[in-house]
């Protein structure tokens, strides 16, 4: 069934974000168009965790509630937050696309004021018939809150950032998710702690907090409806099984999904397991489960934060292999430091921490955390870039529901394991190992991961590589990208310069070299051989770089025709101008950007070596050293109508000398 619903005349749009408006992501704390949203999606991620911690200390620890055994407390507050992301983020996921998404925002925050009053007297009624179930309700409608504001949270930053911006922006969000979970689990454990008046002070910071968020929420600038004429299915099985539909067609951005759906997965593993695992493996009391929960989360919190860095300001997805390595790595140990620890009585912080054999745990858990920081900031930034914005807030509605179903299929399979008389480590041992294994089918499945990850260690391990210009590399749409040929690891600098895949055309004997043939095919380069030599793959060869145009992508190519053999600029082929007729039969006018390596002849992948008389690369590994200074040159793109290829080779040899 579908209805249409009205939609007002759409808001001032959001002025587009200018390209570098800021020095780093926490400058953008200082700007209206992030840290209204900033705390608003802060304030209601604390009141969240706030509320239900102090509920389920409640109902575990000072009520005695006959129909709700503590044993079952957790798993049912648990399971009634998570349901409405089964039942509602299809819905949700419209909802943001067909409205302004300030409006919706207001309405969300507007909301959970509502609920926090009803759960206020819940808090402070006397009657435990009362209570319980008014608790377990809001429960259920603080689920239904989330699940609205899911969507819009992450729909809302690629309208009011720049593609510069949006890994810094979420990684402050993902950050301040965590920072906002944990703070709301000790404040709502302490207050409500508080003999005598804890309920009440509990109701009283909820609805505080609730205020708080609604009020800073009328200053985030209006963010128009993506699709205001999209027509609402309120069926949520059939809208969530077309939502999956939907996010199938681009496999990169499903995929996507699956990998942050796995994250979770990973996740829910461990912080479902901290409270038995401080008191039956380290014998350690409940402020030690809460210090496990204290690392992890600012372990999660320092990896987002450090994803900007990382990245260089851009949507860069080789860290995610290595959020990857490093989350099975520090698992595996974890099981290796923490398996043969003697018995001993339950044991404070202090006398915790004075155990050296405890700090390799608490290494192992903030390295594990950290690096899933590094995992899942870059994806979210992917999904949200590549999405095409009139239904992204629906692509990730659908990410949501992935999510909680490998949270709820996590929780099985931990408490399958238990009965089977794993232990926790061993648990943990194995979440560890099959991360491997899920994380190298992902990145066999998205190749892209994998040659981002390769570029990253390239261009950071092994040089200094510096790039200049990159703004000129479009955001979106097709271009012809051409280069000067230096070495055999050009393409690979060239992708890590760029935010966007790029397919290259590329004489077809590299393909032959053992390693780097093997990853130019993952990459789904284009070979080409002379017209003379095989007049049929050459025509092949055009024809594939004409469909990569007509499909909006990066193409590049070095129109010298071949890796020089002398450190300096080969006069240029007429491949470009190939590639441009074609295109201009396609009806496109193509941008060519010049590019210009720089420094990069004498390295171990150029010809610089003279043996036997021939110009060789690849001999004598550390002929320059380690970390040697590499650049990258981007100029302003050159209309069709001025490229010739005397034209454009003077405008890289000028890029080379700059």
């Amino acid at each position: 069934m579908s209805v249409e619903l009205s939609t007002p005349a759409s808001a001032a749009a959001m002025p587009p974000p200018p390209a570098d408006a800021h020095p780093n992501q926490f400058a953008l704390l200082r700007q209206r168009r992030f840290a209204p949203f900033f705390w608003t999606q802060f304030s209601g991620a604390a009141n969240d965790n706030l509320f239900k911690f102090a509920f389920t200390v409640m109902v575990t620890y000072q009520l005695s509630v006959g129909w709700l055994p503590p044993a079952l407390a957790g798993l049912t507050i648990g399971a009634l937050f998570i349901l409405p992301f089964l039942l509602f983020s299809a819905t949700s996921g419209q909802l943001t696309d067909k409205f302004e998404k300030t409006r919706i925002i207001r309405f969300v925050k507007n909301l959970e004021v509502v609920i926090m009053l009803i759960a206020a007297v819940g808090f402070v009624s006397g009657n435990i018939n009362v209570q319980v179930p008014v608790l377990l309700g809001c429960t259920f409608l603080m689920g239904l809150h989330s699940t609205l504001f899911g969507p819009v949270k992450f729909a809302y930053l690629p309208q009011a950032l720049s593609e510069r911006e949006l890994t810094g922006g979420n990684g402050m969000v993902e950050m301040g998710t965590f920072v906002a979970i944990l703070l709301g689990n000790i404040v709502g454990g302490l207050l409500v702690a508080i003999p005598g008046v804890g309920p009440q002070y509990v109701a009283v910071a909820c609805v505080g907090l609730a205020l708080a968020g609604r009020a800073v929420a009328q200053f985030i600038p209006r963010a128009p409806a993506t699709d205001p004429g999209l027509r609402i299915n309120w069926n949520p099985v059939t809208e969530t099984w077309r939502n999956l539909k939907l996010a199938k067609t681009n496999l990169v951005v499903f995929r996507s999904m699956l990998g942050i759906s796995w994250m979770w997965f990973f996740g829910a593993v461990f912080l479902s397991q901290f409270p038995s695992f401080a008191k039956e493996v380290m014998h350690g009391d409940e402020h030690v489960a809460s210090l496990l929960l204290v690392v992890f989360s600012i372990g999660i919190a320092t990896g987002s934060l450090l994803c900007e860095v990382l990245s260089r300001r851009h949507v860069e997805i080789g860290l995610v292999p290595l959020g990857a390595i490093g989350m099975s790595v520090f698992a595996i140990d974890l099981y290796f430091a923490s398996r043969g620890l003697p018995p001993s009585a339950l044991m404070g912080v202090g006398s915790f921490m004075g155990q050296p054999a405890h700090w390799r745990v608490i290494a192992d858990l903030a390295l594990l955390s950290l690096f899933a920081g590094l995992y899942s900031v870059p994806m979210y930034a992917l999904i949200q870039l590549r999405s095409q914005p009139t239904h992204r807030a629906r692509i990730i509605a659908a990410n949501n529901i992935l999510n909680a179903l490998f949270m709820i299929v996590s929780a099985i399979l931990a408490g399958a394991l238990l009965k089977a008389n794993f232990s926790i480590p061993q648990i943990f041992l194995f979440t560890g190992l099959a991360n491997a294994v899920v994380a190298f089918y992902i990145f066999m499945l998205v190749p892209e991961y994998l040659l981002r990850f390769v570029a990253l260690m390239l261009s950071r391990c092994i040089y200094r590589f510096k790039v200049q210009g990159d703004d000129h590399i479009p955001a979106q749409g097709a271009a012809v990208l051409t280069c000067n040929h230096v070495s055999f690891i050009d393409p690979v600098l060239l992708m890590a310069a760029s935010s966007r895949p790029i397919y290259f055309l590329m004489d077809h004997r590299i393909f032959k070299m053992p390693v780097l043939g093997w990853l130019f095919r993952l990459a789904k380069a284009i070979p080409v051989a002379p017209r003379a030599e095989d007049p049929a793959a050459y025509e092949a060869a055009f024809e594939a770089a004409a469909k990569v145009l007509r499909e909006g992508d990066l193409l590049a190519i070095f129109p010298e025709g071949g890796i020089t053999q002398d450190g300096e600029l080969q006069p240029f082929k007429g491949g470009v101008m190939k590639i441009l007729d074609n295109a201009s039969r396609d009806g496109l006018n193509v941008p060519v950007i010049p590019m210009a390596l720089t420094n990069l002849w004498g390295s171990f992948f150029s010809r610089a070596e003279l043996v036997n008389g021939q110009r060789v690369a690849m001999v004598r590994p550390f002929r320059r050293g380690v970390f040697s200074r590499v650049g990258l040159n981007v100029g302003k793109a050159m209309v069709p109508a001025e490229v010739q290829p005397e034209v454009l080779q003077a405008r890289v040899a000028a890029l080379i000398k700059a």
